[in-house]
């Protein structure tokens, strides 16, 4: 007996069965949007609740601030003069000038940004950066390399953790001119040598800590930050405290933005006047990689404050001039210095190699790739080929002028050829 084959009907015949592809896929319809309504009450309740534990927790933090302002404050200025860096040491560097600095700094301030670290990560990673020098006759090849494991030593210690940069997009910053185990190892180097020891009181620490006795205001704040990154570009301000930094730059500021300065019994009003004379003499030449970083609303666009602040100054000096008798012009001239009537800023050189002090000691060579193979920390390769892409900068030997522009001629962190052989 034949069986007929029995044709099974084809289920897009049959739309009102709520035909699925899948039994294991449900069809939810929510043509009122009651999930939607659900989730969205829900992230904003989440919402709520994280506003309200933060400003808990600053009612909280600005109720004990007074209690511990005092020893928190006795305790950073004990611990800045544990961990500055030397500068006599430094000086005796027979490859690193301070004609590099500049642009090693633009680097760093160009990364530091990119990856929006901490403000103190910058200073953090400027201090690991001449405590090293300090120590260790560091290649000018390495230089680089030493401020890129500076900066991602000071990330890891402050920063959040989704914030710090990778060695891969460290070394594709550096035109693939290192390593990855060469930053890694350098980053194990700079520790070794400084012991371990990474904490620091920053400049913008101690402006924190000063900035909480007035009334909030961005602006004094930006403002103070643009000359604290300022005056990293030079080597005069290395010896320099960072609470007398802080203090300073603080004055410096408050003084552009025409507010109010403080009580003489108060702790920023005992700033250093040769300081705050030096900072405002660097005012009318900055790095035009800072200037392009605090240019921006977010920053409250300091620098361009700066710069109608120095025109007007510009003029009033002019004015001074114009209506001074010639019999005046020494008076003139004091009565210039004390109403902080900007000079032409000279920028710190080096001419040459300096010679050792007389019992000084040399500090200790960066390990290189002939001396790092069969230790802990030996690299497979010292210096990648140059990347064709690098535009090349002018030759040291034109730097060594009056250097009145730390712009980076090449693109956006490119590293510059005096940093390598």
């Amino acid at each position: 007996m034949a069986f007929q084959q029995q044709q099974l009907p084809d289920p897009r015949t049959f739309p009102a069965f709520g035909y699925c592809d899948s039994y294991f896929v449900e069809n939810h319809d929510d043509d009122d949007g009651i999930f939607a309504r659900a989730a969205s009450e829900r992230e904003r309740a989440r919402n709520v609740a994280k506003i309200r534990q933060k400003a808990l927790a600053e009612e909280l933090s600005l109720a004990t601030a007074d209690e511990y302002q005092e020893d928190i404050l006795d305790h950073m200025e004990f611990m800045e003069g544990q961990t500055m860096p030397d500068i006599q040491s430094i000086e005796i560097q027979t490859e690193i000038q301070w004609f590099m600095r500049p642009y090693l700094l633009d680097f760093l301030l160009e990364a530091h940004h990119a990856f929006q670290l901490l403000p103190e990560t910058l200073h953090l990673a400027v201090n690991l950066l001449d405590r090293y020098c300090s120590k260790r006759v560091v290649y000018k090849r390495h230089y680089q390399l030493v401020g890129c494991a500076s900066l991602l030593i000071a990330a890891k210690y402050g920063d959040r953790k989704e914030r710090v940069p990778t060695i891969r997009e460290l070394k594709s910053m550096c035109c693939s001119l290192y390593d990855d185990d060469m930053f890694t190892q350098m980053e194990w180097h700079v520790l070794q040598t400084l012991n371990w020891v990474i904490g620091h009181p920053t400049v913008t620490s101690f402006l924190q800590l000063a900035l909480t006795e007035v009334a909030l205001d961005p602006e004094l704040e930006h403002m103070s930050w643009y000359i604290s990154e300022l005056a990293l570009y030079h080597k005069e301000f290395i010896p320099a405290l960072p609470s007398v930094m802080a203090r300073s730059c603080l004055a410096l500021a408050r003084c552009i933005l025409s507010r109010q300065q403080p009580r003489s019994d108060d702790w920023s009003a005992r700033y250093d006047h040769i300081v705050v004379l030096n900072l405002s003499n660097h005012l009318a030449h900055p790095s035009q990689a800072l200037s392009r970083k605090y240019a921006s609303p977010h920053l409250s666009s300091v620098s361009t404050t700066i710069d109608l602040f120095l025109k007007h100054q510009a003029m009033l000096a002019q004015r001074v001039v114009v209506q001074t008798p010639v019999d005046d012009m020494t008076r003139m001239d004091i009565d210039a210095t004390s109403a902080n009537v900007y000079l032409t800023p000279q920028t710190p050189q080096k001419p040459g190699y300096a010679s050792a002090a007389h019992g000084m000691l040399t500090p200790p060579i960066t390990p290189d790739k002939e001396h790092l193979n069969g230790t802990a920390y030996s690299v497979t390769q010292c210096v990648a080929p140059r990347a064709p892409q690098c535009t090349p900068t002018p030759p040291p030997s034109e730097m060594h002028g009056h250097h009145t522009s730390f712009a980076m001629p090449t693109q956006q962190y490119m590293p510059q050829p005096h940093f390598h052989q």
